[in-house]
């Protein structure tokens, strides 16, 4: 499978970023915000959900890849210990929140309650592999 790489400069294309995104697992180390350069990026390790699988076999795929936001202005956090940089964070979400079009809020919602808020001129983000890809174990569960 080729490596995945996208662009998001709204939110319809966010949400599809976000769908890619979904159970990506990473370190607090792994995130990191340059205020000089206005960019908050991310290294992760995501379950590669477009992945094909059959009725019988699950193929079950992570790949290691960064998501990237420019134009940001600010970042806040909740719920996430930086002073414990070796704990394993669980994307579940990004989402935009309109403040003045095109500025807002991206929010981006961990498991466990942790959440990253950004706020930014506009939407401008990049998801790309960067690695190779390797089994993954099991397959993200989600119960209602």
């Amino acid at each position: 499978m080729a490596a995945l790489k996208l662009i998001a400069l709204d939110d319809q294309d966010l949400s599809i970023v976000s769908a890619h995104v979904q159970d990506a697992v990473m370190k607090v180390s792994d995130l990191e915000y340059l205020p000089v350069a206005k960019r908050f990026v991310l290294t992760m390790n995501r379950f590669v959900w477009e992945a094909k699988s059959g009725f019988f076999s699950q193929h079950n795929e992570r790949r290691q890849s960064v998501l990237h936001f420019d134009r940001v202005l600010g970042a806040k956090t909740s719920g996430i210990q930086r002073d414990k940089p070796d704990e394993v964070l669980s994307l579940l979400a990004v989402s935009f929140v309109a403040i003045s079009k095109p500025a807002g809020i991206i929010e981006l919602v961990f498991s466990g309650g942790g959440t990253i808020m950004l706020d930014v001129e506009c939407i401008e983000a990049r998801l790309a592999d960067i690695g190779g890809s390797w089994e993954a174990t099991s397959r993200p569960v989600h119960r209602t």
